[in-house]
């Protein structure tokens, strides 16, 4: 099984939400540049994350994007269904089961369930906020945005 770069760029964007921003707003700029994002991709990612209710935007001067759920709510697997569409490794497994012709004769069958099922879980046990845990721990340094800092 392979990611896209959506689901990779629209992870990392969101970590990038998360652990930078919390729950003001983000400018794309901002994340396009922290993470090395071409900006007009993550346009074109974020709009499946607002579609399925992961990401809001707001428009304006002090607008940009935010988590539409707290990061404990978010799991890389909803992530990566919102990018990919599903976390099947084959076909023949999960919901498209039936569409094979061997199914329920086929011996590696179970073994491509079973992944999908493990893969799954652990997908669904990491959330955004398990992200900025580890970004801490790695020492990764927060950035302040700018919009918001005054100087007297």
């Amino acid at each position: 099984m392979r990611l896209s770069t959506k689901s990779r760029y629209g992870l990392r964007a969101l970590f990038d939400i998360a652990y930078n921003a919390g729950s003001q707003p983000a400018q794309i700029q901002d994340i396009s540049r922290r993470q090395d994002i071409s900006p007009r991709y993550l346009e074109q990612i974020f709009q499946g994350l607002k579609k399925h209710g992961i990401l809001k935007s707001k428009r304006g001067p002090q607008g940009g994007y935010c988590l539409a759920k707290s990061p404990e709510e978010i799991t890389v697997r909803a992530v990566i269904e919102a990018t990919e569409g599903d976390t099947l490794i084959v076909d023949c497994a999960g919901r498209r089961k039936g569409e094979c012709g061997f199914d329920g004769s086929c011996v590696t069958q179970t073994v491509w369930e079973e992944s999908n099922t493990r893969l799954n879980e652990f997908f669904e046990s990491i959330t955004l906020k398990t992200l900025c845990e580890r970004g801490e721990a790695l020492g990764i340094k927060r950035e302040q945005d700018h919009r918001f800092m005054y100087f007297i």
